[in-house]
């Protein structure tokens, strides 16, 4: 019998290329959690099975409210489920901390709470952030689970209470609930919002000839390690296939470590423009940033078998690309 999956965020980066990943690779039934306003443009290559309705059903529904969150928990009766959706941007969280306290520690207690009453032999991924570190010493690199939480945002320390949430209830209420803190990742439809999406983007303007030849910046001497969407989703469908382990929690990263500035020089490099300008911006710096972020993936590889497949030069060309084909085809021309 066919498996049910619930993904939330399904609209997003990861929850797209999870959607992608799990039709291509199983063939489970996947309600996918979305609110109304949701763009679909990252679902737009299965639209038609969407439409159909057999393999992909759409329910919307909002992490702040517990009503419609318990309906679509009630009919998608999952067997899996991958919580992936949040108030993601570090940078908005320090202009709007309550909407991302409430969407991501509240909204996980409302998402598990209904679990717990109607799918509570559901197997669940908690999806943490590698920003609970936050900022940390360097002799304690590369980062393994037991090193301390310094959340350097508020979207970190939301975070922070999403990997609290997850434990408690596989601790109190006996529920299989494994908790992920993923590093670095990135690929096509990354939001461009982050970084190496917003430089990307910029890049790609250039070529195309919508704006001058310079690139805005903020931070550009954080150190990052980066992995492909693609490997995120691959490791996560893992975590819940590969006997699952109530109440575990894991580190998962790439194993490319680089400056924000050798990726952007690695971007610059695609470009056809030789002569691109950096320009550091005061708007995009945070007022205190993670700078160290090195993993220690051990424990998750040894668990489940995973390691990282794509190296960052196909990562950084593929997002690259992305934004080129989108800005040919005339969609998403808002710079960041």
């Amino acid at each position: 019998m066919s498996k049910r999956v619930l993904i939330t965020g399904i609209t997003g980066m990861v929850g797209s290329h999870l959607l992608d990943y799990l039709l291509d690779h199983t063939d489970w039934t996947v309600f996918g959690m979305l609110r109304w306003r949701s763009p679909l443009a990252n679902l737009s290559g299965r639209m038609d099975e969407i439409n159909e309705g057999t393999r992909i059903k759409l329910l919307y529904a909002d992490l702040r409210d517990a009503m419609s969150v318990d309906k679509a928990v009630e009919l998608a009766d999952p067997d899996f489920v991958f919580h992936l959706a949040a108030q993601s941007y570090p940078k908005t969280s320090f202009d709007a901390p309550l909407d991302t306290y409430d969407t991501n520690i509240l909204g996980t207690e409302r998402l598990l709470g209904a679990l717990r009453k109607y799918a509570p032999d559901a197997v669940i991924h908690v999806c943490a952030s590698s920003e609970v570190f936050g900022r940390v010493n360097e002799d304690k690199l590369p980062i393994d689970e037991e090193c301390s939480f310094h959340p350097a945002s508020p979207y970190a320390i939301s975070k922070v209470g999403t990997d609290l949430v997850g434990r408690f209830y596989a601790e109190a209420y006996g529920m299989k609930i494994m908790t992920t803190r993923m590093f670095t990742h990135t690929g096509p439809r990354r939001g461009d919002v982050f970084a190496e999406s917003s430089f990307a983007k910029q890049i790609a303007m250039v070529e195309h000839g919508l704006i001058p030849p310079v690139v805005k910046t903020g931070n550009l001497n954080s150190l990052r390690t980066w992995a492909d969407v693609r490997d995120a989703v691959r490791a996560y469908y893992m975590l819940v296939t590969s006997n699952p382990i109530a109440g575990a929690y894991y580190n998962i990263g790439g194993t490319h470590v680089c400056t924000i500035r050798d990726m952007l020089n690695t971007l610059l490099s695609f470009s056809t423009v030789k002569d691109i300008k950096v320009v550091e911006d005061p708007g995009r710096m945070r007022p205190i940033d993670a700078d160290l972020q090195v993993p220690d993936s051990s424990k998750f590889s040894e668990h489940t078998g995973w390691v990282p497949e794509i190296d960052f030069e196909t990562t950084m060309k593929d997002l690259y690309k992305y934004w080129l084909d989108q800005l040919k085809r005339g969609e998403k021309y808002l710079t960041r």
